[in-house]
């Protein structure tokens, strides 16, 4: 009797967790920027968000909470309940630079998030107001040399991608180089296109609608390569700064703790929607590349970037004031 009781009672017992878990996502879903909009990770997430939904079946709302290079959103997203509803679109700058440079946050943002996956490749570049008499990078140089006091640059935030690609540039060539921040690639662009500012350094998608229109110039490329949108544009590195690269990237991530099926359903919706052909157009258009890599994988490439810039920023004395 006692093992057709147990035999009998079976299928609820498998049941019960199933139905105790309810599908992911039964509600908006929260997409954390910590930039202002306008700049290449809140790009990136308001062309993806729309491809999140046609797949979940709920809304996938982009939220920008910018301040502090990042890391008032880091913060927040951090501390949001672990079940999915509330990710973050991080990015080198977040996960890496100023984690490393500012030595503050408090937690290790490699332990304190999920990796759920790698969207896209962003390059960096250096954008001048046109007024500034200066193509490329020799005639930048020569520039900045003769410039009593040196020249500002602006960039998306403290411990940014862009202020690092600004500082190594300082470092490298031992120019006079002032670092003024933003909470984001808009209002950069905002002053660079007034004039308020000579020079940025800026994720490509973001400057290129104003730099089409001629009133922002782009002179060079942060990264190793040239890129394919603009095979026109050299390297800071082709232009007389050696050992000169900096890497920018776009990732989604999720609080500790949250469900491992819920990791591996939003990196398969990421593989999914990034190959969608809309997108991919638009990508290539705005000139960002698509990495995607799985949870496990993204997890790694974070480790690996971390462990590779930790002595090359410290070396450098790059610091946050």
């Amino acid at each position: 009797m006692k093992r057709r009781t147990l035999l009998a009672a079976a299928p609820a017992m498998l049941a019960a967790p199933a139905l105790a878990q309810e599908a992911w996502p039964s509600r908006p879903v929260t997409l954390m920027v910590p930039w202002a909009p306008g700049g290449s990770n809140d790009i990136v997430a308001r062309l993806l968000a729309p491809q999140f939904e046609q797949r979940a079946g709920q809304p996938f709302v982009v939220e920008n909470r910018p301040g502090g290079g990042g890391s008032i959103g880091m913060g927040i997203a951090m501390r949001a309940r672990p079940d999915g509803h509330a990710l973050f679109v991080s990015s080198a700058s977040n996960h890496v630079f100023h984690p490393i440079i500012s030595g503050e946050l408090g937690y290790d943002v490699r332990e304190a998030f999920e990796a759920m996956a790698m969207w896209v490749d962003v390059p960096n570049v250096i954008a001048v107001h046109p007024s500034l008499p200066v193509r490329n990078v020799p005639e930048l140089l020569e520039h900045i040399r003769r410039t009593r006091g040196g020249l500002s640059f602006g960039s998306s935030g403290v411990g940014s991608s862009n202020h690092l690609a600004g500082e190594l540039l300082r470092l490298r060539t031992g120019l006079d180089l002032t670092h003024v921040p933003y909470r984001g690639g808009g209002p950069v662009l905002s002053d660079l296109i007034a004039g308020t500012i000579p020079m940025a350094f800026m994720n490509l998608p973001t400057v290129i609608p104003p730099a089409e229109g001629g009133r922002v110039r782009i002179i060079a490329v942060c990264t190793a390569e040239r890129v394919g949108l603009r095979p026109d544009l050299p390297t800071v590195s082709e232009g007389g700064v050696p050992d000169y690269a900096v890497r920018s990237w776009t990732g989604l991530f999720a609080p500790k703790g949250t469900p491992a099926a819920i990791v591996r359903r939003a990196g398969e919706m990421s593989r999914e929607a990034l190959e969608a052909p809309a997108v991919q157009t638009r990508l290539r258009e705005i000139g960002s590349e698509t990495i995607w890599m799985d949870p496990a994988a993204t997890d790694r490439f974070v480790r690996d970037e971390y462990a590779r810039w930790t002595p090359i920023v410290r070396a450098a004395g790059i610091k946050i004031e």
